[in-house]
């Protein structure tokens, strides 16, 4: 587990203190794949380098539970540990990045066995360990090649290969497939993925990008300006942000219905129903009501659907209340009125 307590990291700069986290507490589970979103400049990138220690907080505390010999058991403080027990505990938590930093000079195989090297496991043993990692990110093929040489999704797959070199227990990864065109990312994403679940790592995604959210995650938390505006899991964020901060994220394209002048209209929020079940074809089909769709943003999260729309009701009001009590008949819907919308 890792557990960040009002962690705060202020940068002194040419124009003086310049206040990057606030005050944040967030608690990740063990083999979570808990993603970490918010917009450009919003302290995402400082967060992550908090969880090693890349950046070393101004105030607050690091805990991270099962680090080897890096305390006296229970969880550990990385705040407090010496700079020797400090690089032990790093060897359980690997870091991926959005530019790999790979070793040019060094083969695929030697980039993955360089931290190995350093941390004095004999050669034949970190070779055979590196050439296993090949296997696990599909490039068995690539023991020989040099990163010149490999496409972007190939070199992230050497660098996640490098990053379970020391048998981590926790992955971060920092916009991990920003550099990505959207066939690779999901690629990379589906085996940071199938990673997780084999080997049961705890995966922090650091992300801009809510489709890498739903994609992937379990948990989410929405960071703003250093501030933790909203955390839970995708399900809750998605089907009911409660935030302007999440509204923006999940619904960057929002829902205007001001320009459609209707008397009656309820606002329906999917939370996480099937989403191949056709709710509006079922009502008119069912109970042989049209409402007219005034609005919608609703996404597929893993075959569930999230998200709201919004239904303009039939100026009848016997077809009104019958629309409604179907509505509200349903699972994993929830129907309320939306009162004064003109034209």
């Amino acid at each position: 587990m890792i557990e960040l307590r009002n962690v705060s990291k202020t940068f002194q700069t040419a124009d003086g203190a310049l206040q990057a986290l606030s005050d944040v507490s967030l608690t990740i589970r063990d083999g979570d794949i808990f993603g970490i979103v918010g917009m450009s400049g919003a302290g995402k990138s400082t967060l992550v380098r908090c969880i090693n220690l890349l950046e070393r907080p101004t105030s607050g505390q690091v805990l991270i539970d099962g680090l080897v010999d890096a305390g006296e058991g229970g969880p550990v403080d990385l705040c407090t540990l010496t700079p020797a027990q400090l690089r032990q505990a790093r060897r359980s938590i690997s870091m991926i990045f959005q530019q790999f930093n790979l070793l040019m000079q060094r083969t695929c195989l030697k980039n993955i066995y360089f931290p190995m090297e350093i941390a004095g496991v004999p050669k034949d043993q970190a070779k055979k360990r590196a050439l296993e990692l090949l296997e696990t990110v599909g490039l068995p093929d690539k023991a020989d090649a040099y990163p010149a040489q490999l496409s972007g999704g190939q070199k992230q797959r050497i660098a996640i290969a490098r990053a379970l070199a020391s048998n981590p227990k926790v992955l971060l990864c920092d916009e991990a497939t920003s550099a990505l065109d959207p066939t690779t990312t999901r690629s990379i994403l589906r085996l940071i993925q199938d990673i997780n679940r084999r080997l049961g790592l705890t995966v922090v995604v650091i992300t801009h990008e809510m489709a890498v959210v739903e994609e992937i995650c379990n948990r989410v938390a929405i960071l703003e300006h250093g501030h933790m505006v909203e955390t839970g899991t995708v399900e809750e964020v998605f089907s009911n942000p409660q935030t302007e901060a999440g509204r923006r994220l999940v619904y960057p394209e929002g829902v205007q219905i001001d320009h459609f002048p209707v008397a009656d209209v309820v606002r329906i929020a999917f939370n996480g129903g099937s989403s191949y079940e056709p709710l509006i074809a079922s009502l008119a089909i069912d109970c042989g009501v049209k409402v007219n769709i005034l609005g919608a943003d609703t996404r597929n999260v893993g075959g569930q659907a999230f998200g709201t729309m919004l239904l303009g009701l039939p100026q009848d009001k016997a077809e009104a209340a019958k629309a409604m009590n179907y509505l509200k008949a349903q699972k994993d819907v929830t129907v309320e009125e939306v009162h004064d919308y003109h034209a």
